[in-house]
């Protein structure tokens, strides 16, 4: 979250207009009913919610849910790991696009060192967790950590991704000259360690993966910009306010917090829902891709998340 915007004096939205627990558990149990498999809890931060390891509790004993994940930038995983895992939490992904200490600094913003979110890997190994690593890679920026998370990542058994830079939000400053095509930083870990193609693992997967021929993990590459994946998309996203959201690229959502303050039943709701998903028509990577930037304000990435 840009710090000259979300700096301490910033107002944020008062608990009242947030989801409550209650209201995100019931959400999920009614996409549920419609073949929703599948929850990612991501942020701004998860791990600064407050009684974060209650919801999962709540999540992970919805019927039907067959995998519930959280995305975190690990400053405070060393310390939930154990707790995350107690609460049923399935799988973490952490964001990590270096591990030059002063570069992570200055990519994260924090005042943090690379340590504590290397520490936060480590403890969520140990308490039995799968772990992905979340990479975007800028030109000119960090090129130069591909090679060395990508060794870091096979000698701690993590899976690694590599996501193309993306203009998300209204304040990342994007620049395509930045992006470094997904290809090329395949054909980097190629010539460095031989890749083998691995099957998708599940349909509308994002990711391109692969496995290293010597044997001993998995990376893979996210390309959407270079090669755009709308039409196979199947995520949507749920704001602390109450906004479905159907892209990560959307301008808005529509809203859920009004109908379940304004008693309605879960029919009521899972019809809204399956009308909202049906009636999509998002696909501003492909747009994109064959055109200039589309110029227009988007939902912050803090506010959907990845």
């Amino acid at each position: 979250m840009p710090a000259q915007i979300f700096g301490r004096g910033y107002a944020f939205l008062p608990k009242a207009e947030i989801l409550s627990f209650e209201e995100i558990v019931r959400v999920v149990q009614v996409a549920v009913g419609l073949g929703v498999r599948k929850v990612r809890l991501t942020g701004g931060e998860p791990l600064l919610r407050r009684e974060i390891a209650s919801l999962v509790a709540m999540l992970a004993g919805v019927t039907g849910l067959d995998d519930l994940a959280l995305t975190t930038n690990g400053l405070l995983l060393a310390a939930w790991a154990d707790t995350l895992r107690g609460a049923g939490l399935r799988r973490v992904t952490v964001s990590l696009d270096a591990l030059d200490d002063g570069l992570f600094r200055r990519l994260s913003g924090a005042d943090q060192p690379v340590a504590a979110v290397l520490d936060g890997v480590k403890a969520a190994l140990a308490a039995g967790f799968p772990v992905k690593v979340n990479c975007v890679v800028q030109r000119g920026v960090n090129e130069d950590e591909v090679l060395p998370l990508a060794r870091w990542c096979r000698e701690q058994g993590c899976t690694l991704r590599f996501i193309e830079y993306m203009d998300v939000g209204n304040h990342s400053h994007w620049d395509r000259l930045k992006v470094v095509p997904a290809a090329e930083v395949r054909g980097q870990l190629d010539a460095a360690f031989g890749l083998v193609p691995l099957d998708a693992s599940q349909p509308g997967e994002v990711a391109r993966r692969y496995g290293y021929a010597t044997g001993g993990g998995e990376v893979g590459f996210v390309a959407s910009i270079t090669e755009p994946f709308c039409r196979d998309c199947n995520r949507a996203r749920l704001t602390a306010d109450g906004k479905l959201v159907t892209c990560l690229f959307a301008t808005g959502g529509a809203d859920l917090r009004g109908l379940l303050r304004g008693g309605v039943d879960d029919a009521a709701l899972a019809e809204f829902l399956a009308g909202v998903w049906l009636r999509r028509s998002d696909r501003y990577s492909e747009e994109r891709s064959v055109g200039p930037a589309l110029e227009r304000p988007k939902v912050e990435m803090s506010y959907v998340g990845g």
